[in-house]
């Protein structure tokens, strides 16, 4: 397939005002806030990446940290992270659950019916069990669980679904990696925990960028513009261009963004 289908376009292509927007979120937190109960409070995942961090920042911004409660869910001797010093730097309550026995006793449970896992759904039991925690843990707090997923990520399915891609209520998800990391810095993380190179967390893991095969602000501008950044092709021409790989992710996973079939009501689904 040929380059010259896509219309081309650098890498400075869309503005983003990252103080506005900072604001903006700060102040749609307040008003989300205002319509629950008195006293409600925000509970995240805290994975020590850029994500969490930033949600973290704001929440903690926009309703004090005394109402915002990270949770760290490492999977047995899953290398530490950054959870406790950012909930720390926030002024934020903490817990750590490690789910290992949680997930070995739904494999063995599994297992004992007779049944066996693709290795794909093995990979995605962590990030369900640890919504669980987040919904048991708000539950006892009378706080809602924060979504931490972004657009980008979204957008080609690099989440999972009713796992990171469930909760009650989402700070991110309609702003690309770019402009997450602009807000991060907007609000003065330290440069440490918004630019870490970000990965899945999973054992022998390797960083996002290397296997979705293309970067985050080269997808952020396909999103944004709707045209390829110059030079947005593979190395191997056989795999064809980036552009086409970032289509067929994104209708892959459609079924995760668009609201839930049911009968009886007219579907929507619209051309994203």
């Amino acid at each position: 397939m040929s380059a010259d289908k896509y219309h081309t376009t650098n890498m400075k292509t869309y503005s983003f005002d990252a103080a506005k927007t900072a604001e903006d979120l700060v102040e749609w937190v307040r008003e989300y806030f205002r319509e629950t109960p008195e006293g409600t409070k925000a509970v995240l995942g805290m994975s020590g990446g850029k994500d969490s961090t930033v949600c973290a920042a704001v929440l903690c911004r926009a309703l004090g940290p005394e109402r915002v409660i990270g949770v760290s869910m490492p999977q047995g001797s899953q290398g530490a992270n950054d959870a406790d010093l950012i909930c720390r730097h926030l002024g934020m309550k903490m817990y750590t659950v490690n789910i290992q026995k949680a997930f070995d006793g739904l494999l063995e449970g599994i297992a004992a019916s007779g049944e066996d896992l693709s290795n794909a759904s093995i990979q995605n039991i962590p990030p369900r069990l640890r919504m669980t925690t987040l919904y048991a843990i708000g539950q006892k707090e009378n706080a809602r669980v924060v979504n931490t997923c972004n657009l980008s990520e979204d957008y080609i399915g690099y989440a999972t679904k009713f796992g990171d891609g469930a909760g009650d209520f989402s700070l991110l998800a309609n702003l690309t990696v770019t402009e997450v990391l602009a807000i991060g810095d907007y609000l003065g993380i330290p440069h440490e925990w918004v630019h870490k190179t970000p990965d899945d967390g999973l054992p022998h893991s390797c960083p996002d960028e290397e296997k979705i095969g293309f970067t985050y602000a080269e997808l952020d501008i396909y999103i944004r513009t709707g045209k390829a950044p110059e030079g947005f092709v593979h190395n191997n021409p056989e795999e064809g261009l980036k552009v086409d790989k970032i289509n067929r992710m994104h209708k892959a996973n459609l079924h995760k963004l668009l609201p839930m079939p049911s009968f009886g009501k007219k579907e929507h689904n619209p051309e994203i």
